[in-house]
C-alpha cells in the first residue's frame, strides 16, 4: 500500500500532538469510496482539533480537517464511479473519521454530494462548511417566513467565515444585512459583500434585557452567549434568529420573554449530521444564490505544509472570511 502526505494528531501525555507527516494508506478507515483530495478548508473547529484547544478529536491517531473536495478514486458505492466531483462536509471528518487534511480520504458514499455544474473544487472550499452553515441558516429563515420585506436582517461574526457568506447571501438575495464584527476595520470589506450597516459587536456584547428595543426580524448568529442573548431581545415580533455557532460559549444567559412576549424563534443549525436532503438542496443555492466573483474577497489560499500555523489564528479571530487548503 502507499503512503501519503497527511495532518496526523496523536494523543500525547498532556494533551495532543499534531504534525505533517507521511499516512499508510492500509490504516484508512472503512469507507465504500475512496477520494483523491484536492481541496479543503480551514474551519474555527480545526483551528480547535490542531491546537488541542477543545475536546474534538475523539479516536487518536486522527488525520485532522472537517471537509473536503475532490474527485472519486475507486467506489462500490452504487451512486459514484471513478472520475466523480464530490464534496464532503461534516458526518464525523476530523472527529471520529479520519479526515481531510491529507492527500487521500475513504469515506461512505452517503456522506457525499455531487459538485454543483459549473462550480470548482476550489470554489466549494472557498464556500465550505462555513458556507454551508451560512446557507442552512438561510435556508431556515426562509421557512420560518423571514422575507426581505420582513425587515433587516443581522449577521453577527460577520467577518468570519459562516458570516461572510451569510452576508453576501442575504445581501444577494435583496436583504438589508445589518453586519457585526469586532474588527471595525474590516467595515469596507463587509460593505463590498453586501452590508447595508457595520456595527461594533460591543454593541450585543453587554449583559442581555429580557427585551429591548426592535431592531431585526431576523438574524444568523455564529457567536453564542450574550450576543445571541441580545439578538434575541431586540428581534421584532415573530421574528427568528439561526444559531449556528459558539465562538463566545456555550451558554445563553436569556429569558423566555422574547419567546412568549413577541413570539421570536430560535432556530438550531446543524451542520454535521444533516441529512443528505437538506444537504443537497444548500449546495443548490450556494451554486444559484451566492455571488462566486465574491470569493475572491472572502478567500485566502494556504498549503496543506501552512495549516498547522494558520489554527491558532482562527482562534484568535485573526482571519477574515475563508481560509482554502490546497492539498495537492
Amino acid at each position: 500500500m502507499a503512503t501519503f502526505k497527511a495532518i496526523r494528531i496523536d494523543k500525547a501525555d498532556k494533551g495532543t500532538t499534531a504534525a505533517l507527516t507521511q499516512f499508510d494508506e492500509a490504516e484508512l478507515m472503512d469507507g465504500d469510496v475512496t477520494v483523491d483530495v484536492e481541496w479543503s478548508t480551514l474551519n474555527y473547529k480545526d483551528g480547535l482539533a490542531l491546537t488541542g484547544k477543545a475536546p474534538v478529536v475523539r479516536r487518536f491517531p486522527m488525520i485532522a480537517g472537517i471537509d473536503f473536495a475532490g474527485t472519486v478514486e475507486r467506489s462500490s458505492h452504487p451512486n459514484w464511479k471513478a472520475g466523480d466531483k464530490v464534496v464532503s462536509t461534516g458526518w464525523g471528518l476530523g472527529e471520529t473519521h479520519l479526515g481531510a487534511y491529507a492527500e487521500k480520504a475513504r469515506v461512505k458514499g452517503d456522506w457525499l454530494v455531487r459538485l454543483p455544474e459549473g462550480m470548482s473544487a476550489r470554489e466549494a472550499m472557498a464556500i465550505g462548511t462555513a458556507g454551508f452553515t451560512a446557507m442552512l441558516a438561510v435556508l431556515a429563515l426562509e421557512k420560518q417566513g423571514v422575507t426581505p420585506g420582513s425587515g433587516p436582517v443581522v449577521v453577527t461574526g460577520a467577518s468570519g467565515g459562516v458570516g461572510s457568506v451569510a452576508t453576501a447571501v442575504l445581501a444577494k438575495l435583496g436583504y438589508h444585512v445589518i453586519a457585526s464584527t469586532g474588527r471595525m476595520a474590516e467595515a469596507p470589506y463587509l460593505k463590498s459583500l453586501g452590508a447595508a450597516e457595520v456595527i461594533d459587536r460591543n454593541e450585543l456584547s453587554g449583559p442581555a434585557k429580557p427585551l429591548a428595543k426592535e431592531r431585526w426580524a431576523g438574524g444568523v448568529d455564529s457567536v453564542g452567549s450574550t450576543t445571541l442573548a441580545n439578538l434575541l431581545s431586540m428581534t421584532r415580533y415573530g421574528g427568528a434568529i439561526a444559531a449556528c455557532g459558539l465562538a463566545a460559549g456555550m451558554d445563553l444567559p436569556t429569558s423566555v420573554a422574547p419567546f412568549i412576549l413577541r413570539g421570536v424563534c430560535l432556530l438550531g443549525i446543524d451542520s454535521v449530521m444533516c441529512p443528505l436532503a437538506p444537504r443537497k438542496a444548500a449546495w443548490e443555492r450556494l451554486a444559484r444564490d451566492l455571488d462566486r466573483s465574491k470569493l475572491s474577497e472572502i478567500t485566502h489560499e494556504i498549503g496543506l505544509d501552512q495549516v498547522l500555523d494558520n489554527g491558532p489564528k482562527i482562534l484568535a479571530g485573526q482571519v477574515r472570511g475563508r481560509i482554502v487548503v490546497k492539498i495537492v
